[in-house]
């Protein structure tokens, strides 16, 4: 287990409740890639795979948790982009 992988979990996983609070009350994808998203959320995937098939430890648990938190913030995304479409809908008419 390295003390360097924990902190950078730590310092990860730290950031994503404040993403996904803005996410939710802002209503809006503005400044969020979903692309960026995904990818960050296969990199948690794929330090899982690594810790579970090479190197497990209880390391695992926290890419996880910023996993789960990631993915979290992708269905939020979602969400704002039904919302945007429904907003720009209302507003143009039937057609869109």
């Amino acid at each position: 287990m390295s003390v360097f992988e924990i902190i950078m979990l730590i310092c990860f996983g730290s950031a994503w409740p404040f993403s996904i609070y803005k996410s939710w009350t802002a209503r809006t994808n503005q400044g969020k890639s979903l692309w960026f998203l995904a990818i960050v959320f296969i990199g948690y995937i794929s330090g899982i795979i690594h810790k579970i098939l090479h190197n497990y430890d209880p390391v695992v648990f926290l890419y996880a948790i910023n996993g789960s938190m990631v993915l979290i913030d992708m269905m939020i995304y979602m969400r704002n982009w039904r919302l945007y479409r429904l907003s720009r809908a209302m507003w143009e008419g039937p057609g869109v």
